[in-house]
């Protein structure tokens, strides 16, 4: 019954193609499996599915397999490594499956319920800071029925669960190889996915073959793909034009979409393809600095950020305002944040900081990673700087920092402002509240608001029908607009480049802006 609960959303989230030519008529008869390239600059943060509550889900999707998933053109959880699954009772806190016959492991173990049992309970157990367990807040135990039943009791009702399931985070492991209370630590990988791990590189690349032992939804069009791993979005397009790479996924900057949408003679043999894109981004307010944890000087930042400038100057025609952190194309968006504060204002600014007795320019640092978002991002914290520096009601900082060192510091809370991105786990609104609130939430910083957390977020979680929980989370985002803790910047649109010669382009995307690489294909002929 849950599956009905977001048709609503799905026609928002249909991909739309730019440019013909991208397997829109391909046909499948000239289809033949060879191995595909593909760059990215997101990187794994780790192997081990129980520690990774970011961009490691990229990799995570093609080798691991979850009960439910996405399969192409859904949002709504279907099953996957399960045969069915569904809530049993009236109240949505049994939630049911039954797996598929015969499933195994890469490796050739069987994966039965009790596996399913092993892989989520590590989670939990481990419980790494920022980390997977903080979508497993409503669940209670997971029992087993024989070797294909797996049976979750929820603490509340949540309707939210089958989407959780559908995640990366709820990846099946074997046992044998993953400790229940340790993550594993030999750099190796085993699941039951569409892929094996067959080879993997830190900071260069993965090789990924085709699992012969897979069963699911995905149905695999290619023999493998090699993914490379590039710190900077315009070589890795470098790359891509020079035939070293057969796409490049997500993180084009806006002058390199700019310049393919012109189709320029060098470029003729490239395709540029747009899909639904749920990112958003966003600045992070520590509680804990003196700056940043006075509410005027958070306020009269929000009052001063231009979005649209930063828009237009950096990111083009790639992106769009946003005014709230649940975005556009999502059920529950709104635009609170310009409802309440309006065009950027010095003038209201410094009243603000004023009646809080500020009445020097405001020192604070402000933080980004290097590598995680493409090359962009260093313009997009210029820009912030060059908006609150010429107020002269701010003296702003910016430091940079790879990715790994990034989340070690602001995990142990060193930064007064810094800078994130979000992609969805599932498209839900709650997937845009929940995680930033509550003493474990993923930015490690905690956001204690009992009224999101013990009120709104309930009531919305014992609605099976998604599209009506839009009074709860427009309070939700008011709150968040009157603390500010949070100051949402904009939202992506995504882009995926490739070669003339590739196929697939237009599915390879599932609702939660993951590469599904098992779409991609090369082209026999045209």
């Amino acid at each position: 019954m849950f599956y009905r609960t977001c048709l609503q959303a799905a026609a928002a989230l249909a991909s739309i193609s730019l440019l013909a030519g991208c397997s829109l008529f391909s046909n499948e008869d000239a289809e033949r499996e060879q191995k595909i390239s593909v760059g990215t600059t997101s990187q794994p943060s780790t192997l081990d599915p129980a520690a990774a509550w970011d961009g490691s889900w990229e990799l995570y999707r093609n080798v691991f397999q979850s009960l439910l998933s996405f399969p192409t053109g859904s949002t709504v959880p279907q099953p996957d490594a399960a045969k069915s699954c569904g809530f049993v009772d009236a109240n949505s806190k049994i939630f049911q499956c039954e797996l598929r016959e015969g499933l195994q492991f890469s490796n050739g173990d069987k994966l039965d319920a009790a596996a399913v049992k092993h892989s989520i309970d590590r989670v939990r157990k481990i419980d790494v800071e920022g980390g997977p367990n903080g979508l497993l807040g409503s669940l209670d135990k997971i029992e087993t029925v024989g070797d294909r039943i797996v049976k979750f009791s929820l603490k509340t009702p949540d309707a939210t669960f089958p989407f959780i399931l559908g995640t990366p985070a709820m990846a099946m492991v074997p046992p044998k190889e993953y400790p229940a209370d340790k993550l594993r630590e030999d750099g190796k990988l085993t699941g039951s996915g569409p892929y094996t791990l067959d080879a993997f590189k830190k900071g260069d690349r993965a090789e990924l073959g085709k699992n012969s032992k897979y069963q699911g939804n995905a149905e695999v069009k290619n023999a493998g793909v090699t993914i490379r791993y590039f710190s900077d979005s315009d070589v890795m397009l470098g790359a891509l034009k020079k035939k070293d790479i057969d796409v490049v996924d997500r993180v084009l900057t806006a002058p390199a979409v700019v310049e393919l949408q012109q189709r320029k003679p060098e470029n003729a043999h490239l395709q540029l393809v747009e899909t639904f894109g749920a990112e958003i981004r966003y600045l992070v307010f520590n509680p804990k600095d003196p700056m940043a944890g006075k509410l005027a000087v958070r306020r009269a930042i929000a009052q001063i950020v231009d979005r649209g400038a930063l828009v237009s100057e950096v990111y083009k025609s790639t992106a769009e305002p946003l005014y709230s952190m649940i975005p556009k194309g999502i059920f529950g968006h709104t635009t609170e944040f310009f409802d309440r504060y309006g065009e950027p204002n010095v003038d209201k600014a410094r009243k603000i900081l004023q009646e809080a007795g500020i009445t020097r320019p405001v020192p604070l640092t402000f933080w980004h990673t290097t590598d995680r978002y493409g090359s962009a991002t260093a313009r997009e914290f210029a820009e912030l700087k060059r908006q609150l520096d010429a107020t002269g009601l701010f003296k702003i900082t910016i430091h940079g920092k790879p990715w790994a060192e990034f989340q070690q510091g602001y995990r142990q809370g060193d930064y007064p402002v810094f800078g994130r991105g979000w992609f969805p786990d599932f498209p839900d609104p709650d997937n845009f509240i929940a995680p930033f609130v509550g003493s474990n939430n993923v930015l490690n910083t905690p956001y204690e608001n009992s009224e999101i957390t013990e009120q709104l977020l309930p009531a919305s979680r014992r609605e099976s029908d998604r599209a009506a929980v839009g009074t709860q989370f427009e309070r939700a985002q008011e709150i968040f607009v009157d603390d500010v803790r949070l100051l949402p910047l904009w939202q992506g649109k995504l882009f995926i480049a490739t070669s003339e010669e590739v196929g697939g382009c237009e599915r390879a995307s599932d609702p939660n802006s993951i590469m599904q690489l098992w779409e991609l294909y090369r082209k026999a002929s045209w």
